[in-house]
């Protein structure tokens, strides 16, 4: 009898066994199967979208040549104060940007003596 049970034991062990095998197989076979029909989906998706453009219908520069960039002198704009303690500030009160094109437009120059960045190492005005 006890070894009858034993057997019992060792086939209920082994069974399973091989369904956590057959478990993890049929899972993978999920998995693999969704990852087709997602590389399907994505060519079909690929497929309905508008083809590149070809060179000879890419942008092309104006007459007038590259446009240029705008450089200017900017300071902080100040946020205006209430009138009253009560009042409070609105945002058309506000102006759009944080800054404003500063009154001097000359680009500040460098002083013999100064240093460079911070941290250079430079020993900085003397």
């Amino acid at each position: 009898m006890t070894t009858q049970n034993s057997l019992q034991h060792l086939y209920l062990a082994a069974s399973q066994a091989a369904m956590g095998t057959i478990g993890a197989f049929v899972g993978g076979l999920v998995v693999v199967g969704l990852l087709m029909w997602t590389v399907r989906l994505g060519v079909r998706v690929r497929r309905q979208q508008p083809r590149p453009p070809r060179p000879d219908e890419h942008p092309t520069l104006p007459e007038s040549g590259p446009v240029r960039e705008v450089r200017e002198v900017r300071e902080p704009d100040e946020v205006p104060h209430a009138a009253d303690e009560s009042e409070r500030l609105r945002p058309s009160n506000l102006h759009a940007s944080g800054s404003k094109r500063a009154g001097g437009q000359d680009a500040p120059k460098w002083e013999p003596g100064s240093s460079g960045s911070f941290g250079s190492g430079g020993s900085g005005r003397k």
